[in-house]
């Protein structure tokens, strides 16, 4: 037992400060980006959480340039993003055009702090911190207030969550029994920014939404009911990170030895891996319903 043990941990990992905070971190980080990312899947709001994570990239190129926190960064021009997309988008078709016109402003802004980070502060790893992210080197005065904040997003999830619901799934219907669809809509956004902009810090900005999509859109495979869907895919990307960062503390031993593999890419790796089982799940369980129907047809 003690031999597998140490085959899945390498030596020194529950002794590891930085360790220890990536999986505090992480986790969640993960949990509450598989509740808001079920939101997202049934809004149709993927794209615009790319936008905003990219949007987030620029501010903590910004962030990186002028020596500050990179969360102060992630947060401030993702927020910012966030509210654009919503204000100049009031339909399906007019959101998704206002958020290309971000997401093409957001690209530029970043390529250019990126060369002045690149070119001016002597660091050449700047752009893979900020656009792939690395968990292991994250301060840990920074863990609190992202704690603060998830717990924040958490409840204030809790308090808007019918009329959340209902806008999510018909936003006529949610007009005609008197909710503020566009207060609801614009409060949503900016929680979707706060959490797309955490998981920046962990996976990197072209990453992060891999942690919101690909839980929830796996979980919502297995069932269609919203309180399971949202467990499920809290708990999927939860497991994904602390998979995550196990075989990416345990690669610094493979080779080339010293070296370690990002963080992000088992996340990335390990998420797919879950979507394409949900996938197979739903596939074979749609087939067995199929089956027993014809079964019944065919007895009467």
């Amino acid at each position: 037992m003690r031999n597998i043990f140490n085959l899945i941990f390498a030596p020194g990992f529950f002794e590891n400060a930085q360790v220890i905070n990536a999986l505090l971190l992480g986790g969640v980080v993960a949990a509450i980006s598989g509740v808001v990312g079920v939101f997202v899947v049934i809004r149709g709001q993927s794209f615009a959480g790319h936008s905003i994570a990219d949007f987030g990239g620029a501010g903590a190129a910004v962030a990186f340039l002028l020596g500050i926190n990179t969360l102060w960064g992630f947060l401030g021009f993702g927020v910012l993003s966030a509210v654009g997309v919503e204000l100049m988008g009031r339909r399906a078709h007019e959101r998704d055009t206002a958020t290309g016109i971000v997401l093409s402003i957001a690209l530029g802004v970043e390529s250019l702090f990126l060369f002045l980070d690149t070119h001016y502060t002597g660091q050449s790893g700047a752009p893979m911190l900020i656009l792939f992210g690395s968990i292991f080197v994250i301060k840990p005065s920074t863990v609190p207030i992202v704690i603060g904040l998830t717990v924040m997003t958490a409840i204030i999830i809790c308090l808007i969550y019918r009329p959340l619901l209902l806008c999510s799934i018909d936003s006529d219907l949610a007009l005609t029994r008197g909710v503020p669809v566009r207060i609801v809509s614009l409060l949503f956004i900016i929680l979707l920014a706060l959490v797309v902009e955490e998981a920046s810090l962990i996976t990197g900005a072209l990453l992060s939404t891999a942690l919101l999509i690909g839980p929830a859109a796996t979980a919502m495979r297995l069932t269609h009911k919203m309180g399971p869907a949202m467990l499920c895919s809290s708990v999927l990307g939860m497991l994904a990170m602390w998979l995550g960062v196990v075989l990416a503390y345990d690669s610094y031993l493979w080779p080339p030895q010293g070296r370690g593999w990002p963080v992000s890419f088992f996340v990335c790796v390990l998420i797919l891996l879950f979507y394409l089982l949900g996938r197979m799940h739903g596939t074979i369980h749609r087939a067995d319903k199929v089956s027993q129907s014809a079964e019944v047809i065919t007895n009467a």
